[in-house]
């Protein structure tokens, strides 16, 4: 009954190692989503066109289009939507200075449209 115990034991030490790993992987994700999330929102409020946003979306997908499925694709996308996104030549033709100012003022969790 003692070697029993030990095993679950270990077995519960394990799950919670796994799911401590997913709980990190999990915020990582999070925070990219929440970067994305800010530099689309400066892109709103400097009037970005939706077909210069639909560009930008659909540049990503189609860089992403051969990875796999899953947990990685996911964290890939992030990755890679925010690389297009600070890339763009829509913030190099546009002073940021305004669309910052409101959005440092602004709750970054709080999401309008």
């Amino acid at each position: 009954e003692l070697q029993q115990k030990v095993e679950e034991t270990e077995l519960l030490k394990m799950e919670l190692q796994m799911l401590e790993t997913e709980r990190v992987r999990l915020s990582l994700v999070e925070e990219k989503f929440m970067d994305v999330l800010q530099l689309l929102q400066q892109l709103r409020d400097l009037n970005i066109s939706k077909r210069a946003l639909g560009k930008i979306l659909l540049s990503t997908l189609e860089s992403c289009r051969d990875a796999q499925n899953g947990k990685a694709h996911l964290s890939e996308v992030l990755n890679t939507l925010h690389h297009e996104l600070t890339a763009s030549e829509l913030f190099q033709s546009q002073p940021l200075g305004q669309a910052q100012d409101r959005q440092a003022l602004a709750n970054p969790l709080l999401i309008s449209c």
